[in-house]
């Protein structure tokens, strides 16, 4: 028998939260912002780990812009 291991599509606001050290309600805040995008599914919000490390680079890119 061959067992499948399932790689996960998307992620939870609150396992996105804990990914990036955030609280939940700051990491609900930046989904209602749109700046963490995110889909709707049935009354739950769901993120792409693309969308996660989009996030992250337009931070720190940002950083880097008003240290230069």
């Amino acid at each position: 028998m061959t067992t499948a291991v399932i790689t996960r599509k998307w992620y939870t606001t609150a396992e996105v939260a804990e990914m990036l050290g955030f609280g939940l309600s700051k990491t609900k805040m930046l989904v209602l912002t749109g700046e963490i995008r995110s889909v709707k599914v049935g009354r739950n919000r769901r993120i792409l780990p693309a969308w996660v490390d989009e996030y992250v680079q337009h931070v720190a890119s940002q950083a880097e812009e008003m240290s230069a």
